[in-house]
């Protein structure tokens, strides 16, 4: 699964998810992209289960871009833990994701081939995606 091999700060605060995408928003390596629709974060072994169907649908031919990394802890408190004593330990990480952004690109498969790949690895994401095609593709 991803994660950051050297971090500056072991924890981080929740922040908000405001606007739309202003980079990542367009399909810059592949032919064909996932793009999202709305705001969240998405955890790496979502990232992880999305890239595994997207691959075995393609029976591993063409190419795969992951253009999200997640790069932002979660922390968690154990359970049946009294409110207070400090921020709990760092559990996993997400990328946090606004509308518009891409999330994988493919290349070197049919239109058919990468919109069914594309659309069996939305199904393990969290938010609503698209699938787009790149502006100068030509079949």
């Amino acid at each position: 699964m991803l994660s950051p091999k050297r971090i500056k700060y072991r924890k981080r605060q929740k922040g908000r998810v405001k606007g739309i995408a202003g980079r990542g928003h367009r399909v810059q390596f592949g032919d064909f992209g996932l793009k999202s629709l709305e705001p969240h974060w998405i955890t790496s072994r979502q990232i992880e289960a999305a890239r595994i169907a997207l691959n075995r649908y393609m029976k591993r031919e063409g190419k795969v871009w992951i253009r999200i990394f997640p790069d932002k802890p979660v922390t968690k408190k154990p359970a049946e833990v009294r409110m207070g004593k400090g921020k709990g330990s760092p559990e996993y990480w997400v990328a946090v994701i606004k509308p518009g952004t891409i999330i994988f690109e493919v290349d070197g498969v049919s239109e058919e081939i990468a919109k069914e790949a594309m659309r069996l690895a939305a199904q393990k994401l969290p938010v609503t995606t698209k699938f787009v095609v790149r502006p100068d593709y030509s079949a």
